[in-house]
């Protein structure tokens, strides 16, 4: 019987360009397809793409009819709300750097205060290429060899079409506004939470709020990361990842 697919869902800004630090290696006998996020990488920006389960079906579009999805930042989001639209075409979920919130609330302090976001959105009016840099540089603060993951970050930015003024605004607010704590645990799919130990927009505290939230995942810390720990730290990810598929696969 052939394996479900790998699906790699990139975040907020970027392309599928990311996914290329990964290993060839990695989950070996599951073909990797690659996701775009509505209007970003050359993708077409569908008209009324407004809300989060707008943009989990404009990727369950592009998804095979089943796969294990993976989703970095806010690409693990959409992931999360498509796992919940269509159970029964994703048979699992990898999350990288991601949150059910990402914003800060009075009962939930590992997040991002959301002065940090509305600062981004509203230079993003101003300036979209500088906003977009500034978050770069956020994504990899603290990391270690932080110049070389920007300069990563960075390739994979310019190797593709900038994304749409539109998808960008739109997916900021998703960030600002959307909380999937409550639906969590009504997901059944098996799911591994990965976090970046330096991680300064989804803090690592938040892998011992998973486990309250979503017992039944699995999370674990990658040292010395940041929010892109697949690009930091790729061998240590894919370890995480190819235990965690061996599992599901059993």
């Amino acid at each position: 019987m052939t394996a479900d697919p790998l699906v790699l869902l990139h975040g907020w800004g970027m392309n599928p360009a990311v996914w290329s630090a990964l290993p060839s290696a990695l989950a070996a006998g599951h073909p990797r397809h690659l996701l775009t996020l509505p209007g970003h990488g050359g993708h077409p920006w569908p008209d009324n793409c407004t809300t989060l389960p707008d943009w989990a079906e404009a990727c369950l579009e592009q998804a095979p009819e089943r796969a294990i999805w993976v989703g970095w930042s806010l690409g693990g989001l959409v992931a999360l709300q498509a796992a919940r639209q269509a159970p029964k075409r994703v048979s699992a979920l990898i999350l990288i750097g991601t949150t059910p919130r990402f914003t800060q609330a009075t009962d939930w302090r590992v997040a991002m205060p959301s002065a940090t976001l509305a600062q981004f959105h509203a230079s993003l009016q101003a300036d979209q290429d500088s906003t977009l840099q500034r978050f770069l540089t956020l994504q990899v603060r603290g990391c270690e060899q932080a110049p070389q993951r920007l300069k990563q970050l960075r390739q994979a930015l310019a190797g593709a079409p900038a994304a749409d003024p539109e998808a960008l605004r739109i997916g900021l607010e998703l960030l600002q506004e959307e909380d999937l704590r409550g639906p969590l645990p009504d997901i059944r799919q098996p799911s591994l939470w990965l976090f970046g130990e330096r991680d300064t927009l989804v803090p690592a505290a938040l892998a011992e709020r998973i486990g309250i939230l979503h017992p039944s995942a699995q999370s674990d810390v990658i040292a010395g990361a940041g929010h892109a720990p697949f690009l930091s730290h790729a061998d240590a990810v894919t370890e995480r990842i190819q235990a965690f598929l061996a599992g599901i696969d059993t």
